[in-house]
This record gives structure tokens, C-alpha cells and sequence, in this order.
């Protein structure tokens, strides 16, 4: 059994703090972060070529119409989505944080997927002033995964599974769809907040792989989440629609790639 690694709670309002109990040779040393590092910079090509990709989706969203249906922006999801939004923004800046349940889906998330990965969980703590798991397992999925599965979204999918499973939800479809969809804007906009807030407060998640290595991992799997969604929430973007527009982003940002590295080596004389 791995040896119990527990770090000291922070004080009230500094830092979560997550420890993780593992073996020697799974903590990162500085050869691997090396690495990574090298990893994360091959991972910004791709991470604007998604970011390109999403947004060209998303003005394609925005302005198409087909016949009988509309525009993207009037469509019951898109606002209902939205006013999930607004009401969790009025609750984040307007009342006392909800900091407690937010360490319990941070601290959740990561012992769900040490599960996935085929670790084990000895200990779960969580407190209004942080918490940790004790783990026979870490990698970098276990170590993010928080910080780009808004969990708290997960359930609200499975409940409405679920719901939907017992009940015809079809009479009530309109109604339905708007509460499922409210739900998630608000359950993704706590993910985001809670997410944005934490971060730069010295996460010891993200030392496991390097800041910048891990920083480059939660942008790209957070954008890879927010383009599910838009594919889910509109009938005008589909995944092969998509996947054109991440093929030309990436035929424009390879040509232009070619272009520089033709420049450079002219300037070098090569």
C-alpha cells in the first residue's frame, strides 16, 4: 500500500490543497517536466487550431438558418443555457461561496478517476478550507481531471437520463429541455468560475506535471468540452461539419507554419 503523503490544510481562503499518496517513482522529477514542457509547446498548435476551429463554429452557429427552424441564438437551449449562466454569476458574486461543494466535486472528480485509471482510494477529506485523496495512483489525467470535467454537469446528464429512463419526459419536452438545459449552464458556469478562481492560487495539482504543461492540458480539454456542448445544443453544427472546419484551420496553419519556418531559414543564411 502506498506510503499516506498528507500535506497541511492552508489557511482559510488561500489555496486548496490535494495530496496524493503514490510510488517514489511517480512523482514528477525534473527530466519529466522536461519533457512536458516540450509536450505542452507541440500542444499549442493544436490548441489554436481547435480554438480557430470552435469559434468559426460558433459564427457559423450564430448566422445560419434552415428552413422551419431558428436562428441558432433563438432557440429555447441557447437561452435557457444562458440564463443558467446569469444565475450562477448573481450567486458566485452576490452571496457567500460555495466553496465546501466545490471541493467536493474536485476532490470527487479526482477519486473517480483514479478509479477509471485502476488505482484505489484510502482516504477522501474535504473542508470549507480544502482537501486532499490518498491514492495508490497519479497521472496527469488524475492530477487535471478536475480542473476540465465540470462533474457537477455530469450528473445533471445522468439525472436526466435517469429521470427520463421512468418517465415519457415527450409531453413535457419543451419544459424539460429548458430545465436540463438551465441546469447545465449553470452547473458548467460553477465549473468555470470555481475553476478560474483556483487556479491562480498555486494549485499543487498542476506542479505534478509543470504549470505550463499542465495550464496548455486544461485550456485544450476544456475547449474540447465547450465544442461537445455546442455540437449538442445546435442542429447547425454536426461533427463532420466540424471536423471540415478543424481540417482547414489546420491546411491554413500549416501553410502559414511553412511560410515562417522558409523566412527563418532565409534570414539564417540556410
Amino acid at each position: 500500500m502506498a506510503r499516506r503523503a498528507r500535506r497541511p490544510k492552508p489557511a482559510r481562503g488561500t489555496r486548496l490543497n490535494t495530496s496524493f499518496a503514490a510510488p517514489a517513482d511517480a512523482t514528477a522529477g525534473v527530466p519529466v517536466r522536461w519533457v512536458k514542457f516540450i509536450v505542452g509547446l507541440f500542444l499549442l498548435p493544436l490548441c489554436y487550431i481547435l480554438t480557430a476551429a470552435f469559434f468559426s463554429a460558433l459564427i457559423d452557429a450564430f448566422t445560419s438558418q434552415a428552413a422551419g427552424r431558428p436562428h441558432f441564438w433563438a432557440t429555447p437551449e441557447f437561452w435557457f443555457f444562458n440564463l443558467g449562466l446569469v444565475c450562477w454569476l448573481i450567486i458566485y458574486f452576490g452571496l457567500p461561496k460555495w466553496l465546501t461543494v466545490y471541493v467536493f466535486g474536485h476532490e470527487l472528480t479526482h477519486a473517480l478517476m483514479v478509479k477509471i485509471m485502476g488505482g484505489r482510494v484510502s482516504d477522501f477529506s474535504v473542508g470549507s478550507d480544502g482537501g486532499y485523496i490518498v491514492s495508490s495512483k497519479i497521472n496527469t489525467w488524475i492530477a487535471l481531471a478536475p480542473y476540465f470535467v465540470p462533474i457537477y454537469s455530469v450528473f445533471v446528464i445522468l439525472l436526466y437520463g435517469i429521470v427520463s429512463f421512468f418517465v415519457d419526459l415527450q409531453p413535457h419536452a419543451e419544459l424539460a429541455t429548458g430545465i436540463l438545459y438551465g441546469l447545465l449552464g449553470v452547473t458548467w458556469c460553477f465549473h468555470a468560475t470555481f475553476t478560474l478562481s483556483m487556479i491562480p492560487r498555486g494549485q499543487t495539482d498542476l506542479a505534478y506535471g509543470g504549470n505550463f504543461f499542465s495550464l496548455t492540458v486544461i485550456y485544450l480539454m476544456n475547449l474540447l468540452v465547450l465544442t461537445l456542448l455546442l455540437i449538442l445544443a445546435t442542429p447547425y453544427v454536426s461533427f463532420s461539419s466540424f471536423g471540415r472546419e478543424l481540417f482547414a484551420h489546420t491546411a491554413t496553419f500549416a501553410s502559414e507554419a511553412a511560410k515562417f519556418l522558409e523566412l527563418l531559414l532565409r534570414a539564417l543564411n540556410l
